[in-house]
């Protein structure tokens, strides 16, 4: 039996990967470059960015504050809950202790947080400032071991993308990788577990030995 989870976030616990890809989007719109999403997608699995794109044809400039300004926007605006993931949550409580690791920014997680339920069944909650490497690195994952104080063995990462499946396999831990449209088309043979909805964990946890 697992006795902990690490969350991604983004994608994971909320719908907010296509608001990112929307905002870097709009943000390119301004100063007149055209993000094409396929190779937007293809760049994320290599762990590349918003900005790859516009790079190469060097029109980046200010438009990072200003993605994240659209971002928050959005953030604040969209419907980006998952159906099902508080009451998966209170269920999962009674098993495992739970925590977040996520690549986002500490203020993105305080403003998706400010009126939602997911926090109170985390121990912990580490962003982007907590680790020097992101993911795909295992430093963000190594970084959940040590805190909880946890072995690889009785822990599982839960990613939808194939960058934080690097990060939980580069780390030696359990991957389950829970369906995303947004990152349907990345590679995910490395994961050890595919699941539709974040309940599926529940059988996960109490069946492995």
């Amino acid at each position: 039996m697992k006795k902990y989870i690490l969350f991604d976030h983004d994608g994971v616990l909320v719908d907010t990967e296509f608001c990112y890809y929307k905002a870097g989007e709009r943000a390119l719109a301004d100063i007149g470059f055209t993000l094409d999403k396929d190779q937007y997608l293809r760049d994320m699995t290599q762990s590349l960015g918003t900005w790859t794109q516009a790079r190469a044809a060097q029109t980046i400039s200010k438009q990072r504050e200003v993605r994240n300004v659209y971002y928050q926007e959005y953030l604040r605006t969209e419907a980006i809950e998952i159906e099902g993931v508080v009451e998966t949550l209170v269920e999962l409580s009674k098993y495992v202790r739970m925590a977040i690791v996520m690549t986002a920014k500490r203020a993105d997680f305080q403003l998706i947080h400010e009126k939602r339920q997911i926090k109170q069944f985390m121990e912990f909650v580490l962003v982007r400032e907590d680790y020097e490497r992101t993911k795909p690195h295992p430093e963000p994952y190594l970084t959940g071991l040590k805190r909880f104080g946890a072995t690889k063995e009785e822990t599982l990462v839960v990613e939808d993308s194939n960058r934080g499946l690097h990060s939980a396999v580069a780390a030696g831990i359990d991957c389950a990788i829970v369906h995303n449209d947004f990152t349907k088309t990345h590679d995910f043979t490395q994961a050890s577990y595919r699941i539709k909805t974040l309940i599926e964990l529940k059988d996960i946890i109490l069946n492995v030995t």
